[in-house]
């Protein structure tokens, strides 16, 4: 690795820790982001990560007006609200036989390709969250025995590449090779959709939806709909974290539908206390991407003609928080009544 250049673009809350993990372990690596206050506390106080870790290391960090020379590999952690501009902007940053691999949520690997290449893009699905407290300090909100990825590649990408990009990420924590790439994406996507959605709707954690008697349900019917809408569209769910998603808490009568109300907050106890990213960007008044997650179940349940009244509801009561017109409050998912008994 020592020859190579790796870099992260877009290092906020997920980049900074991945950033901190890998320069630990003898990597080096670029960070960059576009918030000079965040850049400046990383140059001059290192990358501190708290929660259920405890650490300060010392990382290269600057702005994208910074970036110098082309990368082997970069890491891109934006949100997709950009891509188009973001990724043109990187391909004059990567090497010949560079990849970019997306770590950013919904189905971005497409339209990447559609730029740089299917040759030159990877995807990797992130099995753990964190949030970005205050510049150069983050906030590790998953159990550190939980942290995993699951990455694969786009045609014409080879071996040696994709092993040298799972060689870096393994300097965090395990890399599953993952054969089935669009079926990890559409598992997170199902994850995210859910949690990340239903959190926002909320204002709270991933364990605000799970440990309610009715967000539970409410968010089993977002599930369901997530799965019925890739099952439409040929999609086989990859198994998350080694559980089999979609057999755990899929249903088609009430007694199904109760064990997994029951199973749920077991299921997810490790990530608890993650903060969905949306509801950070929420709180920072940024524009969130939930178009980029559950739009996209939206999207494709429109191309199935397959219904999908929770996830219109999630992105409606979304964009209601993000415009000042909805409070972010957990009483929200009492805006689903009509829809979920």
């Amino acid at each position: 690795m020592s020859n190579k250049r790796y870099c992260i673009y877009g290092a906020g809350s997920l980049g900074t820790v991945l950033g901190a993990y890998i320069t630990q372990r003898g990597a080096k690596i670029d960070l960059i982001n576009r918030n000079k206050s965040h850049v400046d506390t990383l140059v001059r106080k290192g990358a501190r990560v708290k929660g259920t870790v405890n650490m300060t290391v010392p990382v290269v960090a600057f702005t994208p007006e910074e970036m110098e020379g082309k990368y082997d590999i970069i890491l891109l952690l934006t949100k997709q609200l950009s891509n188009k501009e973001v990724v043109s902007f990187l391909k004059e940053h990567l090497c010949e036989d560079g990849v970019i691999v997306t770590l950013q949520n919904g189905l971005p690997e497409p339209g990447i390709a559609e730029i740089v290449g299917s040759d030159h893009t990877m995807g990797c699905v992130v099995e753990w969250g964190a949030t970005l407290t205050s510049p150069g300090e983050c906030l590790l909100t998953s159990d550190a025995g939980s942290l995993s990825f699951h990455m694969g590649k786009l045609a014409g990408v080879s071996d040696e590449k994709f092993k040298e990009v799972k060689d870096l990420l393994e300097l965090m924590c395990p890399v599953h090779e993952e054969k089935n790439l669009i079926g990890a994406r559409w598992s997170k996507l199902l994850i995210n959709a859910t949690f990340s959605g239903l959190g926002t709707v909320m204002g709270g954690v991933f364990g605000d939806v799970t440990e309610g008697k009715y967000s539970r349900r409410v968010a089993l019917a977002c599930m369901k709909e997530c799965i019925d809408v890739g099952r439409s569209a040929g999609v086989k769910f990859a198994p998350v974290q080694g559980k089999n998603i979609t057999a755990l808490f899929y249903y088609k009568n009430p007694v199904k539908r109760k064990f997994a109300e029951l199973l749920l907050p077991v299921a997810m106890k490790k990530h608890r206390d993650i903060e969905p990213s949306m509801l950070q960007d929420l709180k920072n008044v940024k524009p969130c991407e939930v178009d980029a997650i559950n739009g996209v179940v939206c999207e494709w349940g429109r191309k199935m003609n397959v219904p999908t009244p929770i996830n219109d509801r999630i992105v409606d009561i979304i964009k209601k928080e993000q415009s000042g017109d909805l409070k972010l409050e957990a009483n929200n998912i009492e805006l689903f009544k009509d829809l979920v008994i």
